[in-house]
């Protein structure tokens, strides 16, 4: 993971709505429920032993989820498997009561690899390029999306085309499932329309973001979300 930080994402801040969310980078995703209602669950502490050496036990707080809660987890970590010609990883992720934190990782694929395809084929076989075209879904190709940025805390839509195997669509395709289930099994649910992102441009940035996710359940009460 280190050698995804060699000065290739020290882009600055001025850079950010002009930012191709289609390319190789890291980022962190915040992504809320409708009116911030707590959908997913409660927080709650349980107490387990420091060490088998020590009797002295600790209060670990963590999220006890509400089916939908579970689906949303379940949902997130299935990106990769739907998904494998963008190249993903997954960083740390958390469900709390009423928003997800999650970082994920877009590799050396996506819209990058479809260039390099179409680029390939020949006069004789331009069918191919179509049959790739065509894995990708209407809605992932046609739409326009607005990302809410946590750096400058505007809308604005993505310039670079097709709108598809970048960042938006990803987090389309994942409240979508969440919401699917939610509907097919009567259960009350929805997401706030737009979410946070925030690209990570160093290691020292991924390790602090990391553990702010980690603990995030033990902070619950003091988390603006809260």
């Amino acid at each position: 993971m280190a050698d995804l930080f060699n000065n290739k994402y020290r882009i600055s801040s001025a850079r950010l709505q002009s930012w191709d969310y289609g390319r190789e980078a890291m980022y962190f995703v915040t992504i809320c429920t409708k009116n911030r209602e707590y959908y997913f669950g409660e927080i709650v502490e349980t107490q387990c032993v420091a060490s088998e050496s020590e009797s002295e036990t600790q209060r670990i707080a963590s999220l006890n989820p509400t089916e939908i809660g579970t689906i949303a987890a379940t949902e997130w970590y299935k990106t990769v498997e739907l998904r494998p010609d963008m190249n993903l990883e997954l960083g740390e992720f958390v469900v709390m009561p009423n928003h997800i934190h999650g970082i994920i990782i877009i590799g050396d694929g996506g819209r990058d690899a479809m260039h390099r395809v179409s680029a390939a084929v020949d006069d004789d076989d331009r069918d191919a390029t179509h049959r790739v075209a065509a894995v990708v879904d209407d809605d992932d190709r046609d739409a326009m999306h607005r990302v809410s940025t946590d750096n400058t805390n505007t809308e604005y839509k993505n310039q670079f085309a097709p709108q598809s195997k970048n960042l938006a669509s990803i987090i389309r395709g994942y409240k979508s499932s969440v919401t699917t289930y939610a509907r097919k099994n009567d259960i009350v649910f929805d997401w706030q329309p737009r979410f946070h992102d925030h690209i990570i441009r160093s290691m020292d940035d991924y390790h602090r973001i990391s553990d702010y996710i980690l603990n995030n359940p033990a902070k619950w009460q003091k988390d603006k979300f809260f």
